[in-house]
């Protein structure tokens, strides 16, 4: 059955700053109530304990999700050493506790071998799925399955030291799949005394800052007019894309189906380039790909985001 969609329908995306104690379905289904309508997702779960920012995508931006790459992600933690949890944060079983800590200049020095690309095994307590089900699902049932080690990429890790001789800020830039509780056990491990997750605040997500975050409290509090415009236009999801211009003819034929020869419309691509395809006027209507043809290369809209 076709989905019906209506220009009238809210579409876009909202940065949500979200409160511990919630997981990011339940502030999907607080989203869905503001805005009146079930077409609601988001690009990347965050733990319950953790707060910041949730980027949900509302309306016909909810068909966006599957065709996001892997975003570059900041997040600020408090590591907590001489501790470990079956977790790795400090919400879960007690498994270890050391009275020695090593000193602030002796955390500095194992900073450099979680930075570049490193291998880290998913945690068990993580929102990854193996057979269809969560890992975290699996934990809770006491089922431990062997998970492999994934390369991630961490770009700055710095870690601040506290009033308290465990805890230590740490700012952390991050390829997305990055697990901060086990880049905390992992530093735990290195110094030899354990560490844990104390807290966690995603503070950046696909160029989407805290800064511009609404919490669901000051979003409930706004009229129907307010949470409208505080919706960001859906292809900000695509701003690194290049932009692709079609002259009224092509954007017709794009519509409905056809692919557009780069050659027809004077532009040179490489293949597998994902672009913008927007009208004559500069109006972002569709997502493309450029894939290669029996006639040569050529533009093919992968899913359409505005109506005509």
């Amino acid at each position: 059955m076709k989905e019906n969609i209506t220009r009238n329908e809210p579409s876009g995306i909202l940065i949500v700053n979200k409160h511990t104690g919630v997981t990011s379905h339940d502030i999907v289904n607080k989203i869905r109530r503001l805005y009146g309508t079930r077409r609601v997702g988001h690009t990347g779960t965050l733990d319950p304990m953790a707060t910041g920012v949730l980027v949900v995508l509302i309306g016909r931006a909810a068909k966006a999700c599957e065709y996001l790459a892997t975003d570059t992600k900041r997040y600020r933690a408090l590591l907590r050493l001489g501790l470990t949890t079956d977790t790795e944060d400090v919400t879960g079983k007690v498994l270890t506790v050391s009275d020695t800590l090593p000193t602030s200049n002796e955390v500095d020095a194992v900073l450099p071998q979680f930075r570049g690309k490193i291998q880290q095994i998913p945690s068990m307590y993580s929102a990854l799925k193996v057979g269809g089900k969560k890992l975290v699902d699996l934990a809770r049932e006491g089922i431990t399955i062997e998970r492999q080690a994934r390369e991630i990429e961490i770009f700055e890790l710095s870690a601040t030291p506290t009033q308290t001789p465990s805890d230590y800020v740490l700012e952390v830039q991050c390829s997305g799949g990055t697990y901060i509780r086990t880049l905390c056990a992992d530093i735990g491990a290195s110094l030899g005394c354990g560490g844990v997750m104390a807290t966690l605040e995603r503070t950046e997500t696909g160029g989407f800052p805290l800064e511009i975050a609404h919490t669901v409290a000051e979003i409930e509090e706004m009229t129907e007019e307010e949470r409208t415009k505080l919706l960001i236009p859906t292809e900000e999801l695509f701003r690194t894309h290049p932009t692709v211009l079609l002259p009224d003819f092509y954007e017709r034929l794009c519509r409905s189906g056809c692919e557009i020869y780069l050659k027809k419309i004077g532009i040179s691509l490489s293949i597998g380039a994902r672009v913008r395809i927007c009208t004559a006027s500069g109006e972002f209507f569709a997502l493309g790909e450029v894939r290669e043809y029996e006639k040569g290369a050529a533009i093919k809209a992968i899913k359409t985001f505005c109506l005509e």
